[in-house]
């Protein structure tokens, strides 16, 4: 009898270990003072929810399965902290909502996430991580920052090189071509140098209009500072192309990291419709978790250009803006 119990604690603990799982409870609680003012001098001034990132609750979970193979879940909701609503429209899982499985041969997801275009600006290219006054969607093309019914493999990385697929289901019943997304990035990572090459394309749901993007972002860690660099290239119809660079650098000195960027538009249509934007920014470290920021952008349009100063979470009203606020992340 008590070799049978013995050899049933066994198998319990080899099927305990093979089914190992974590779930991760997370966030950001991000508040701020935003100050806008348009060309007129008209000034807006408000308390407002993920200035530096968007504020969230998130859970994310990993199974281990065996044999090199798990499965993962992220189910992330942001919220507006300075009212208690919910963002992205209101919907519970707004910000990411996905499964999948990963293993030696990459990993493949389903749901609501990030565009790998939209990455590629955010963690690449932009010094302001899409954020504050400065980030660099007040300007650019984000490609479509998430992407619903999506379908996504990324590649295990390979000679430094790693690669993504996306393909976003239209779900339109008479034509699979309507409102689909279709994108995909190149990275090649090589200690301190991160270069991605990425592309987004979005047809409307009538099948009768698409955007493309085009993306080439570099970001390079010397150590004493970090240099990012980026080139995308916008089309929509024939006639509306456009084209941006964005220059950053971000310096950290201590607890204190001072980032700044250029962003320049070149409207190639008959419209000629240009705008430029610089940045600056700070970022004081009060512990790991809790940091102080400000940050303050400005841009200057052309030909009747309508851009405005947003940050992670406003799209903003004028044409200059000034943040000072508090970020948490549990």
């Amino acid at each position: 009898m008590k070799k049978v119990l013995f050899t049933l604690m066994a198998l319990g603990a080899s099927c305990t270990a093979l089914a190992q799982s974590s779930v991760t409870i997370y966030g950001v609680a991000d508040a701020g003072l935003v100050v806008d003012k348009d060309a007129t001098g008209n000034r807006l001034t408000r308390v407002a929810s993920g200035v530096a990132s968007g504020s969230r609750i998130g859970f994310k979970g990993k199974e281990d399965l065996g044999n090199g193979l798990s499965a993962l879940f992220v189910l992330e909701s942001g919220f507006n902290i300075d009212t208690g609503t919910s963002g992205q429209g209101g919907l519970l899982f707004g910000r990411q909502a996905y499964v999948g499985l990963s293993g030696t041969g990459g990993t493949v997801t389903l749901g609501r996430q990030y565009s790998p275009y939209y990455l590629a600006l955010r963690d690449v290219a932009d010094p302001f991580v899409i954020g504050l006054a400065g980030t660099a969607s007040n300007i650019m093309a984000t490609g479509n920052i998430r992407v619903d019914n999506m379908a996504q493999y990324s590649t295990p990385t390979w000679n430094k090189l790693s690669a993504d697929v996306a393909y976003g289901f239209g779900e339109v019943a008479d034509d699979n071509a309507k409102n689909r997304s279709l994108g995909g990035a190149v990275h090649y990572i090589d200690g301190p140098l991160n270069l991605t090459v990425t592309h987004h394309r979005k047809e409307n749901v009538a099948g009768t209009d698409q955007t493309r993007n085009s993306l080439l972002a570099m970001r390079y860690d010397f150590g004493v500072a970090q240099a990012n660099l980026g080139y995308a290239d916008n089309r929509a119809l024939a006639s509306v192309k456009s084209n941006d660079v964005l220059l950053g650098v971000s310096v950290p000195f201590g607890p204190t990291k001072v980032v700044a960027s250029y962003i320049r538009h070149n409207d190639k249509s008959n419209l000629n419709r240009d705008a430029q934007q610089w940045a600056i920014g700070a970022y004081y470290a009060l512990s790991k978790r809790s940091d102080l920021y400000t940050g303050y952008g400005h841009i200057s349009n052309k030909n009747g250009a309508t851009f405005v100063v947003g940050n992670a979470t406003d799209n903003g009203t004028g044409n200059s803006g000034f943040n000072l606020g508090m970020r948490h992340l549990f």
